[in-house]
């Protein structure tokens, strides 16, 4: 089943808590650690899981390696949904997939390569979502219904995945009108 909760104030922090413990492992292997997905929208309800993007140069045993040694499992065969506009090489939406370690709260870390198009997919969401709250309210209202009415909870994400769309295609137009780049990382 899949529960959508209020926004809770202590998802910042432990984001912090968590991002500080994998720059302190990762070091220079992570380009970026950003907070992304819902909890990462002040305000917006969302599944009880931390988002984490890890931006590094490129996918290799060395990071994979860093992942493990703080206790981190990394699941086989993950790949991004690409959205109606995608364009380029099916490598842009790879990859690697990580759950936390035991005892630590519910968390994924997406590890993705820096410059390809599903790196910034995450980061222009969110950043378009907390500048359009009224958007925002309206996703949350759509993972709320989904939440309550699919009869397979495992179909969740490849239901929302056309909704996402419609949202990142607005915030690329936003992104366009406004100048938009990536802030500092988060960690």
């Amino acid at each position: 089943m899949v529960e959508i909760v209020p926004y809770q104030q202590t998802w910042p922090e432990e984001f912090r808590v968590i991002g500080a413990r994998l720059r302190q492992a990762l070091g220079p292997l992570a380009l970026r650690i950003d907070h992304i997905g819902s909890t990462s929208i002040p305000g917006t309800a969302a599944k009880d899981v931390i988002d984490i993007q890890v931006t590094t140069a490129s996918l290799d045993e060395p990071l994979s390696s860093a992942m493990s040694s703080i206790g981190y499992v990394r699941l086989e065969g993950f790949a991004d949904h690409r959205p109606p506009d995608s364009y380029g090489p099916k490598s842009d939406w790879a990859k690697w997939f990580f759950l936390p370690p035991p005892g630590q709260r519910k968390t994924h870390v997406h590890v993705r390569v820096q410059g390809a198009a599903n790196q910034r997919y995450p980061i222009l969401f969110r950043d378009y979502l907390r500048a359009h709250p009224a958007t925002a309210q309206a996703y949350v209202e759509l993972k709320r219904r989904l939440a309550q009415h699919l009869a397979d909870p495992d179909t969740y994400a490849d239901v929302k995945d056309p909704a996402v769309d419609l949202i990142y295609l607005a915030a690329e137009e936003w992104a366009a009108a406004g100048g938009w780049q990536f802030g500092p990382p988060d960690a």
